[in-house]
């Protein structure tokens, strides 16, 4: 069936992107406010680095169902009730953690919010992608990471104000994902129509954008990595942890501030050198966290920076996507992307948690791994 599209202006589309993009961040809030709040109770119960990281995973494996019927779920829903759907099931998910404060209880819970989220943040980043012209892309892309990093830095905050303890904090990120429906609900809110791509198989696109793939696989693997145990990390070299709770806040607030100049270094250099510089720079700022974590300033200067050029990675992977791919193909991209995404986030906790009950440091090591390995393949494709 041929979807059917809303009416169209220029104010209508400026519209709908400012409210996609802000529904977007709004549900980035509730992900880090509850990652690291799973995270923190399951501690306080006794699990291991490793149980913590395999709940988190769960969350990976949600993203990777909700990718292979993502296609059929738009085309059946739309966009908007889509969304609309994930923010609901995110909110009364996240109700029922606060209120049954079991630990296997809260596997199948975290693979629901991983549904959810991958359905919210594919279908958002499409959708702003379907309404940007070429002119406005990149500044549009670049307005959606900023509000997503946003939400990602406010959620920690938030968690390191109210605490981790009890119902508070999740019924807390419950309002905000029911909040959010206001925005992509109002018929001022147009939605694109989605076409099919011109492939069925999405798998396609690996050998078309190999090095897209692989910086959406790093960026999941890493960020679901560090929201579930960068504060456990802190904590275990004698941070406080309303303190430590605000090392991602830092690393988001970073990532917010440094994107529009990297959106800028964009539109004037070479998208292709840019990502592995911001790659090298990834690398080699985390392999200096054992050593800046012994001072506050030295940390917190640290991953202000590291945070802006790591989702530097992510923002110009976007653009580039957005400029190469159209229509239909880019629904399928993004489908892929959300399958990488979801096996990103799927190792990376594991690994994390493996590597941290191997080492004090193993979280930095991970990190810094994971980085050097992509600039690496990314370099060697470029000269390749």
């Amino acid at each position: 069936m041929t979807p059917v599209s809303e009416p169209a202006s220029p104010s209508s589309d400026i519209l709908s992107r400012a409210a996609v993009i802000a529904t977007a961040a709004m549900f980035g809030l509730t992900y880090s406010l509850s990652a690291p709040l799973i995270a923190m109770n399951m501690a306080r119960e006794g699990a291991s680095e490793t149980l913590i990281g395999m709940n988190a995973a769960m969350h990976a494996i949600g993203v990777l169902i909700t990718a292979l019927l993502l296609p059929r779920l738009v085309a059946k829903l739309g966009p908007r009730r889509l969304i609309l759907l994930s923010l609901a099931a995110s909110a009364c998910v996240l109700v029922v953690f606060g209120l049954i404060p079991n630990i296997w209880l809260w596997f199948p819970l975290r693979l629901l919010l991983g549904m959810a989220a991958e359905a919210l943040f594919v279908v958002s980043e499409t959708w702003i992608n379907a309404l940007s012209t070429e002119n406005t892309r990149a500044r549009a892309m670049a307005a959606y990471t900023a509000a997503l990093a946003l939400g990602l830095a406010l959620g920690p905050l938030i968690l390191s104000l109210v605490g981790a303890e009890g119902t508070l904090p999740f019924l807390i990120g419950a309002a905000i994902s029911l909040g959010a429906v206001t925005l992509v609900i109002a018929p001022a809110v147009r939605a694109p129509p989605f076409e099919k791509p011109s492939s069925g198989n999405p798998l396609r696109f690996l050998r078309l954008a190999p090095v897209a793939i692989g910086a959406i696989t790093l960026n999941a693997a890493v960020e679901t990595a560090g929201l579930s145990f960068l504060a456990l990390y802190a904590i275990g070299l004698g941070w406080q942890a309303e303190d430590a709770a605000r090392l991602m806040f830092v690393m988001m607030f970073g990532a917010i501030i440094l994107q529009l100049p990297i959106g800028w270094l964009g539109d004037m250099v070479d998208r292709g050198k840019l990502i592995i510089g911001c790659a090298v720079l990834a690398t080699l700022g985390a392999a200096l966290w054992p050593f800046a974590l012994q001072s506050e300033i030295a940390t917190y200067a640290l991953l202000f920076v590291w945070g802006g050029v790591f989702v530097g990675i992510y923002t110009l992977t976007l653009t580039v996507v957005g400029s190469r791919f159209s229509g239909g193909d880019l629904v399928g991209i993004y489908a892929l992307m959300g399958l990488t995404w979801g096996a990103g986030a799927l190792v990376g906790p594991l690994l994390a948690g493996i590597s941290m009950q191997a080492g004090t440091h193993g979280l930095a090591i991970f990190a810094a791994v994971a980085c050097g390995l992509f600039a690496v393949a990314a370099i060697m494709r470029r000269d390749g």
